[in-house]
Protein backbone atom coordinates (compact mmCIF):
# COMPACT_ATOMS: atom_id res chain seq x y z
CA UNK A 1 0.00 0.00 0.00
CA UNK A 2 0.93 3.09 -0.86
CA UNK A 3 2.13 6.20 1.42
CA UNK A 4 1.86 9.12 -0.99
CA UNK A 5 -0.89 7.92 -1.51
CA UNK A 6 -2.73 7.69 1.45
CA UNK A 7 -4.78 11.07 3.20
CA UNK A 8 -3.04 13.52 5.34
CA UNK A 9 -5.39 15.39 7.68
CA UNK A 10 -3.95 19.00 9.08
CA UNK A 11 -6.27 20.56 11.55
CA UNK A 12 -9.78 19.91 9.60
CA UNK A 13 -8.58 19.95 6.01
CA UNK A 14 -7.92 16.09 4.61
CA UNK A 15 -5.78 16.27 1.34
CA UNK A 16 -6.55 13.16 -0.92
CA UNK A 17 -2.32 12.15 -1.00
CA UNK A 18 0.55 13.69 -0.17
CA UNK A 19 1.73 15.57 -2.65
CA UNK A 20 1.35 18.82 -2.83
CA UNK A 21 2.53 21.86 -5.44
CA UNK A 22 4.90 24.01 -4.32
CA UNK A 23 4.26 28.14 -4.60
CA UNK A 24 6.19 28.96 -7.72
CA UNK A 25 5.69 32.79 -8.82
CA UNK A 26 4.33 32.98 -12.43
CA UNK A 27 4.80 36.62 -13.18
CA UNK A 28 1.63 37.19 -15.17
CA UNK A 29 -0.70 39.24 -12.97
CA UNK A 30 -1.18 42.67 -13.64
CA UNK A 31 -1.92 45.43 -10.82
CA UNK A 32 -2.35 41.64 -8.28
CA UNK A 33 -4.81 40.44 -9.97
CA UNK A 34 -4.86 37.04 -11.08
CA UNK A 35 -5.80 35.88 -14.67
CA UNK A 36 -6.53 33.43 -17.24
CA UNK A 37 -2.56 32.35 -17.03
CA UNK A 38 -3.24 31.81 -13.23
CA UNK A 39 -6.84 30.01 -13.75
CA UNK A 40 -5.16 27.72 -16.69
CA UNK A 41 -1.60 26.56 -14.95
CA UNK A 42 -2.99 25.33 -11.36
CA UNK A 43 -6.30 23.90 -13.02
CA UNK A 44 -3.99 22.03 -14.96
CA UNK A 45 -2.08 20.42 -12.01
CA UNK A 46 -5.31 19.94 -9.45
CA UNK A 47 -6.69 17.87 -12.48
CA UNK A 48 -3.56 16.29 -12.49
CA UNK A 49 -3.98 14.53 -9.30
CA UNK A 50 -2.53 16.48 -6.73
CA UNK A 51 -3.43 16.63 -3.69
CA UNK A 52 -2.54 20.59 -2.36
CA UNK A 53 -2.12 23.54 -4.93
CA UNK A 54 0.16 26.41 -3.23
CA UNK A 55 -0.58 29.13 -5.02
CA UNK A 56 2.21 31.80 -5.59
CA UNK A 57 3.44 34.05 -3.04
CA UNK A 58 0.73 37.08 -2.99
CA UNK A 59 2.10 40.42 -2.20
CA UNK A 60 0.98 41.58 1.14
CA UNK A 61 1.78 45.37 0.25
CA UNK A 62 2.22 46.59 -3.11
CA UNK A 63 5.81 47.38 -2.37
CA UNK A 64 6.15 44.14 -0.81
CA UNK A 65 6.11 42.47 -4.52
CA UNK A 66 9.25 40.83 -6.23
CA UNK A 67 8.47 42.23 -9.99
CA UNK A 68 5.68 44.22 -10.65
CA UNK A 69 3.97 41.47 -12.44
CA UNK A 70 3.54 39.19 -8.82
CA UNK A 71 0.02 38.54 -7.44
CA UNK A 72 -0.76 40.77 -4.55
CA UNK A 73 -3.54 40.42 -1.82
CA UNK A 74 -3.15 44.22 -0.48
CA UNK A 75 -7.18 45.48 -1.76
CA UNK A 76 -10.36 44.02 -1.53
CA UNK A 77 -10.82 44.07 -5.39
CA UNK A 78 -8.33 41.21 -5.56
CA UNK A 79 -10.05 38.66 -3.83
CA UNK A 80 -12.70 37.27 -6.21
CA UNK A 81 -10.45 36.33 -8.88
CA UNK A 82 -8.75 34.03 -6.79
CA UNK A 83 -11.79 32.86 -5.74
CA UNK A 84 -12.55 31.80 -9.27
CA UNK A 85 -9.36 29.73 -9.26
CA UNK A 86 -9.90 28.40 -5.69
CA UNK A 87 -13.48 27.21 -6.50
CA UNK A 88 -12.51 25.53 -9.70
CA UNK A 89 -9.68 24.00 -7.81
CA UNK A 90 -11.64 22.17 -5.42
CA UNK A 91 -14.18 21.02 -7.71
CA UNK A 92 -10.77 19.33 -8.96
CA UNK A 93 -10.28 17.22 -6.24
CA UNK A 94 -7.43 19.50 -5.12
CA UNK A 95 -6.96 21.69 -1.69
CA UNK A 96 -6.66 25.18 -2.28
CA UNK A 97 -3.75 27.13 -0.63
CA UNK A 98 -2.30 30.33 -0.49
CA UNK A 99 1.74 31.56 0.13
CA UNK A 100 1.67 35.22 1.48
CA UNK A 101 4.72 37.17 1.45
CA UNK A 102 6.68 40.28 1.22
CA UNK A 103 9.93 40.47 -1.01
CA UNK A 104 11.76 42.92 1.48
CA UNK A 105 14.92 44.00 -0.23
CA UNK A 106 14.20 41.57 -3.23
CA UNK A 107 11.59 43.20 -4.26
CA UNK A 108 11.30 45.61 -7.52
CA UNK A 109 12.89 43.16 -9.55
CA UNK A 110 12.62 42.69 -13.20
CA UNK A 111 11.20 38.93 -14.41
CA UNK A 112 13.74 36.56 -14.49
CA UNK A 113 13.47 36.09 -17.93
CA UNK A 114 14.34 39.33 -18.22
CA UNK A 115 17.27 39.90 -16.18
CA UNK A 116 15.98 39.95 -12.63
CA UNK A 117 17.70 42.94 -11.80
CA UNK A 118 16.34 45.91 -9.53
CA UNK A 119 14.21 48.03 -11.54
CA UNK A 120 15.05 51.80 -11.40
CA UNK A 121 12.17 54.25 -10.87
CA UNK A 122 11.66 55.25 -14.40
CA UNK A 123 11.41 51.22 -15.31
CA UNK A 124 8.09 50.63 -13.00
CA UNK A 125 10.73 50.46 -9.72
CA UNK A 126 9.88 51.13 -5.82
CA UNK A 127 11.92 52.32 -2.94
CA UNK A 128 13.10 49.28 -0.59
CA UNK A 129 12.41 48.37 3.19
CA UNK A 130 14.41 45.61 5.32
CA UNK A 131 15.56 45.26 8.23
CA UNK A 132 18.86 46.69 7.77
CA UNK A 133 19.84 48.81 5.15
CA UNK A 134 21.94 46.30 3.37
CA UNK A 135 21.64 45.47 -0.44
CA UNK A 136 21.43 42.14 -1.52
CA UNK A 137 24.02 42.18 -3.89
CA UNK A 138 25.10 41.54 -7.35
CA UNK A 139 22.42 42.26 -9.90
CA UNK A 140 20.14 43.31 -7.03
CA UNK A 141 22.45 46.59 -5.46
CA UNK A 142 19.58 48.73 -4.10
CA UNK A 143 19.97 50.24 -0.42
CA UNK A 144 16.72 49.56 1.11
CA UNK A 145 15.47 51.81 4.05
CA UNK A 146 15.82 50.08 7.27
CA UNK A 147 11.86 49.79 8.27
CA UNK A 148 10.86 51.63 11.24
CA UNK A 149 8.60 50.27 14.35
CA UNK A 150 5.57 51.80 12.51
CA UNK A 151 7.01 50.21 9.40
CA UNK A 152 6.91 47.02 10.61
CA UNK A 153 3.36 46.78 12.47
CA UNK A 154 2.37 47.99 9.28
CA UNK A 155 3.77 45.13 7.66
CA UNK A 156 2.72 42.63 9.84
CA UNK A 157 -1.05 43.63 9.65
CA UNK A 158 -0.81 43.55 6.40
CA UNK A 159 -0.29 40.15 6.31
CA UNK A 160 -3.12 40.01 8.58
CA UNK A 161 -5.29 41.26 6.31
CA UNK A 162 -3.68 39.65 3.23
CA UNK A 163 -5.13 36.10 5.66
CA UNK A 164 -8.14 37.24 5.66
CA UNK A 165 -8.76 38.11 2.13
CA UNK A 166 -7.33 34.77 1.47
CA UNK A 167 -9.95 33.23 3.41
CA UNK A 168 -12.56 34.79 1.81
CA UNK A 169 -11.28 33.84 -0.98
CA UNK A 170 -11.88 29.95 -0.20
CA UNK A 171 -8.20 29.48 0.82
CA UNK A 172 -8.23 26.91 3.30
CA UNK A 173 -4.57 26.03 3.38
CA UNK A 174 -2.36 29.21 4.26
CA UNK A 175 1.67 29.57 4.28
CA UNK A 176 3.49 32.29 5.01
CA UNK A 177 7.05 32.75 3.23
CA UNK A 178 9.61 33.30 5.44
CA UNK A 179 12.65 32.05 3.24
CA UNK A 180 14.46 32.83 0.74
CA UNK A 181 15.91 35.87 1.55
CA UNK A 182 12.39 37.42 1.43
CA UNK A 183 11.25 39.60 4.15
CA UNK A 184 10.70 37.98 6.90
CA UNK A 185 13.88 35.37 6.63
CA UNK A 186 16.03 38.73 6.25
CA UNK A 187 14.72 39.27 9.72
CA UNK A 188 15.80 35.93 11.79
CA UNK A 189 19.44 36.18 9.46
CA UNK A 190 22.20 37.49 11.01
CA UNK A 191 23.46 38.13 7.51
CA UNK A 192 20.69 40.55 6.88
CA UNK A 193 19.62 41.83 10.01
CA UNK A 194 22.30 44.02 12.12
CA UNK A 195 19.31 46.12 14.03
CA UNK A 196 20.48 47.30 17.53
CA UNK A 197 16.71 47.41 18.93
CA UNK A 198 14.19 44.86 20.20
CA UNK A 199 14.15 43.47 16.20
CA UNK A 200 17.54 42.41 16.02
CA UNK A 201 21.27 40.91 17.71
CA UNK A 202 20.19 37.78 19.59
CA UNK A 203 18.50 35.08 18.27
CA UNK A 204 15.25 36.20 20.12
CA UNK A 205 14.99 39.57 18.57
CA UNK A 206 15.52 37.81 15.03
CA UNK A 207 13.13 35.93 15.18
CA UNK A 208 10.89 38.15 16.97
CA UNK A 209 9.15 39.92 13.76
CA UNK A 210 8.22 36.03 11.87
CA UNK A 211 6.49 35.36 15.51
CA UNK A 212 4.36 38.47 16.17
CA UNK A 213 3.71 38.15 12.46
CA UNK A 214 2.01 34.59 12.91
CA UNK A 215 0.53 35.59 15.78
CA UNK A 216 -1.21 38.13 14.07
CA UNK A 217 -1.83 35.90 10.79
CA UNK A 218 -3.35 33.51 13.71
CA UNK A 219 -5.62 35.73 14.84
CA UNK A 220 -7.67 36.44 11.46
CA UNK A 221 -7.15 32.77 10.44
CA UNK A 222 -9.31 30.66 11.33
CA UNK A 223 -7.82 27.59 14.16
CA UNK A 224 -9.73 24.73 12.23
CA UNK A 225 -7.79 25.63 9.16
CA UNK A 226 -4.15 24.75 8.37
CA UNK A 227 -1.63 27.72 9.43
CA UNK A 228 2.48 26.58 7.31
CA UNK A 229 5.80 28.35 7.43
CA UNK A 230 7.77 28.31 4.64
CA UNK A 231 11.43 28.77 5.86
CA UNK A 232 15.18 28.69 4.74
CA UNK A 233 16.38 25.92 7.20
CA UNK A 234 20.19 27.02 6.67
CA UNK A 235 22.06 30.02 4.79
CA UNK A 236 24.81 28.03 3.37
CA UNK A 237 27.23 30.95 4.58
CA UNK A 238 28.98 31.36 7.29
CA UNK A 239 28.18 33.08 10.29
CA UNK A 240 24.37 32.71 8.96
CA UNK A 241 21.29 30.95 10.18
CA UNK A 242 21.72 27.26 10.71
CA UNK A 243 19.82 24.21 10.89
CA UNK A 244 19.91 23.76 14.70
CA UNK A 245 18.57 27.74 14.51
CA UNK A 246 15.53 26.39 12.74
CA UNK A 247 14.61 23.31 14.91
CA UNK A 248 14.75 25.92 17.83
CA UNK A 249 12.18 28.14 15.72
CA UNK A 250 9.90 25.49 14.44
CA UNK A 251 9.58 24.59 18.15
CA UNK A 252 8.44 28.48 19.23
CA UNK A 253 6.71 28.45 15.50
CA UNK A 254 4.19 25.39 16.51
CA UNK A 255 3.98 27.30 20.19
CA UNK A 256 2.74 30.40 18.27
CA UNK A 257 -0.03 28.33 16.14
CA UNK A 258 1.86 27.11 13.13
CA UNK A 259 0.66 23.50 12.07
CA UNK A 260 3.65 22.55 9.48
CA UNK A 261 7.03 23.86 8.07
CA UNK A 262 7.92 23.82 4.62
CA UNK A 263 11.50 23.03 5.32
CA UNK A 264 12.95 24.95 2.27
CA UNK A 265 17.16 26.52 2.16
CA UNK A 266 19.46 29.68 1.14
CA UNK A 267 18.53 32.60 -0.40
CA UNK A 268 19.48 34.96 1.89
CA UNK A 269 23.04 35.84 0.20
CA UNK A 270 24.27 36.21 -3.56
CA UNK A 271 27.31 33.85 -2.11
CA UNK A 272 26.04 31.22 -0.45
CA UNK A 273 28.37 27.93 -0.74
CA UNK A 274 25.25 25.35 -1.91
CA UNK A 275 26.19 22.56 -2.04
CA UNK A 276 25.43 20.30 -6.00
CA UNK A 277 21.67 20.20 -5.77
CA UNK A 278 20.97 16.12 -5.93
CA UNK A 279 17.34 14.85 -5.62
CA UNK A 280 15.82 15.17 -2.20
CA UNK A 281 19.28 17.48 -0.94
CA UNK A 282 16.68 19.67 1.46
CA UNK A 283 14.89 16.68 3.02
CA UNK A 284 17.21 16.39 5.89
CA UNK A 285 16.21 20.09 6.63
CA UNK A 286 12.57 18.95 7.25
CA UNK A 287 13.20 15.34 8.56
CA UNK A 288 15.18 16.60 11.57
CA UNK A 289 12.93 19.74 12.30
CA UNK A 290 10.07 16.96 12.25
CA UNK A 291 11.53 14.67 14.47
CA UNK A 292 12.83 17.60 16.88
CA UNK A 293 10.63 20.21 16.79
CA UNK A 294 7.33 18.06 16.91
CA UNK A 295 6.03 19.51 14.01
CA UNK A 296 4.78 18.22 10.61
CA UNK A 297 6.87 19.14 7.47
CA UNK A 298 6.93 19.24 3.99
CA UNK A 299 9.67 18.04 2.37
CA UNK A 300 11.30 19.81 -0.58
CA UNK A 301 14.12 19.50 -3.26
CA UNK A 302 14.05 18.51 -7.13
CA UNK A 303 11.66 15.56 -5.88
CA UNK A 304 10.42 13.91 -9.11
CA UNK A 305 10.97 10.51 -8.86
CA UNK A 306 7.60 8.85 -7.37
CA UNK A 307 9.85 6.20 -5.47
CA UNK A 308 11.67 9.34 -3.94
CA UNK A 309 8.55 10.66 -2.89
CA UNK A 310 6.94 7.44 -1.62
CA UNK A 311 10.61 6.93 0.62
CA UNK A 312 10.19 10.20 2.31
CA UNK A 313 6.61 9.68 2.77
CA UNK A 314 6.55 6.27 4.01
CA UNK A 315 9.91 6.29 6.47
CA UNK A 316 8.61 9.66 8.04
CA UNK A 317 10.84 11.68 6.91
CA UNK A 318 7.77 14.24 6.29
CA UNK A 319 4.18 14.67 6.10
CA UNK A 320 4.01 15.13 2.56
CA UNK A 321 6.08 16.61 -0.48
CA UNK A 322 6.17 19.42 -2.61
CA UNK A 323 6.57 19.20 -6.47
CA UNK A 324 8.15 22.60 -7.81
CA UNK A 325 9.78 22.27 -11.08
CA UNK A 326 9.05 18.41 -12.00
CA UNK A 327 5.01 19.81 -11.74
CA UNK A 328 6.09 22.34 -14.49
CA UNK A 329 7.26 19.43 -16.67
CA UNK A 330 4.47 17.22 -16.25
CA UNK A 331 1.68 18.82 -15.15
CA UNK A 332 -0.23 15.27 -14.09
CA UNK A 333 2.91 14.03 -12.43
CA UNK A 334 0.78 12.22 -9.67
CA UNK A 335 -1.37 10.61 -12.00
CA UNK A 336 2.19 9.03 -13.69
CA UNK A 337 3.31 8.24 -9.76
CA UNK A 338 0.37 6.32 -9.42
CA UNK A 339 1.34 4.40 -12.30
CA UNK A 340 4.29 3.63 -11.07
CA UNK A 341 3.87 2.68 -7.78
CA UNK A 342 0.80 0.55 -9.14
CA UNK A 343 -1.85 2.68 -7.29
CA UNK A 344 -5.32 2.00 -8.73
CA UNK A 345 -6.50 5.44 -9.61
CA UNK A 346 -9.37 6.81 -7.75
CA UNK A 347 -9.05 10.48 -9.12
CA UNK A 348 -8.11 12.35 -12.20
CA UNK A 349 -10.96 13.81 -14.47
CA UNK A 350 -12.89 10.78 -15.99
CA UNK A 351 -12.40 12.98 -19.43
CA UNK A 352 -8.29 11.36 -19.18
CA UNK A 353 -9.69 8.29 -18.54
CA UNK A 354 -8.84 6.23 -21.44
CA UNK A 355 -5.63 7.60 -21.79
CA UNK A 356 -4.57 5.67 -18.64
Amino acid sequence: MSTLFSPFQLKSVTLRNRIGISPMCQYQASEGIAGDWHLMHYGARAAGGAGLIIVEAAAVAANGRITPHDLGLWADWQIEPLAQINRFLKAQGAVPGLQIGHAGRKASCARPWEGGAHLAADAGGWPLIAPSALPFGEALSKVPAEMTGQQICETQMAFAAAAGRARQAGVEWLEINAAHGYLAHSFYSPLSNRRTDGYGGSFDNRVRFLLETVKTVRQVWPEQLPLTVRISATDWADGGWTLEDSVELARRLKAAGVDLIDASAGGAVPDAAVPAPKPGFQVPFGERIRAEAGIATAAVGLIADPMLAEAIVSKGRADIVLIGRESLRDPHWPLHAAQTLGVRQSFGPPQYSRAW
